[in-house]
């Protein structure tokens, strides 16, 4: 039999699917770098915030190891995360031992980390410009224009995740969501009989089944109040 190897569409519905399921900004981040790791085929991968100002803020990494690489850049001020920041654009760097960009101060810091290629992709959270996704091989030209193309669709759905979770942790935006709930519940109940929690079974139900946030589901069932047929796995 054949070895199925999932397509980049493929790639990222499974990574909209469990970004669905990542409650905060922080479980949101810590799911991107993880899936970063099996859909690259890397061995390291973090997402950084770092301002203008060379404050920085270490959302996820998949190795420990990492931060002090970063620790490194903003001490000596430079290095590709600072760039990437700077320049608003994505680096691709091929091999560490010939990169002539920054100083060997952060070669050496790469080599002790393991890292012989990288990709930085910086990653704007609606306007806010500052964080970085990495993706960081341990063997030179470990990344293609390919693997280039996929980190950017991977940056871009975690912008978009990253903007939800904060506006679930915004107390406005929390207050209308709980309000889209409880009025979807209602409708729940009075067309199938349900109590509450039963109602609430059913609409994280239709949320999982349809892959779409649970406040969406709730909305568009206020908006037609016709609710789907009760799900077989509810």
């Amino acid at each position: 039999m054949t070895e199925h190897h999932p397509s980049t569409a493929e790639m990222l519905e499974r990574l909209a699917t469990e970004m669905h399921d990542a409650e905060g900004v922080e479980q949101t981040v810590d799911t991107v770098v993880e899936f970063c790791c099996r859909a690259v085929g890397c061995e390291f991968a973090s997402m950084v915030l770092i301002d203008r100002r060379q404050c920085l803020s270490i959302l996820a990494l998949s190795d420990p190891k990492l931060a002090e690489l970063y620790h490194e850049q903003v001490r000596f001020g430079e290095g590709p995360l600072i760039t990437a920041v700077q320049q608003d654009k994505e680096l691709l760097i091929p091999d560490v031992l010939v990169e002539t960009r920054w100083s060997q101060t952060w070669t050496n810091a790469a080599l002790v980390a393991g890292i012989r290629s990288a990709i930085h992709i910086p990653v704007r959270v609606r306007r806010d410009p500052g964080a970085v996704l990495s993706l960081f091989s341990g063997t030179p030209g470990g990344f293609d224009d390919d693997d280039l193309a996929v980190a950017h669709l991977l940056a871009g759905q975690a912008a978009v995740a990253i903007a939800r979770a904060r506006d679930d942790r915004n107390p406005a935006v929390a207050t209308d969501v709980r309000r889209l709930i409880g009025q979807a519940l209602g409708i729940l109940m009075e067309r199938y009989d349900l109590d509450d929690e039963r109602a609430l079974e059913v609409l994280r139900q239709y949320s999982k089944n349809s892959k779409r946030k649970l406040r969406d589901v709730a909305q568009e069932l206020i908006e037609s109040r016709r609710p789907a047929p009760l799900p077989e796995n509810a």
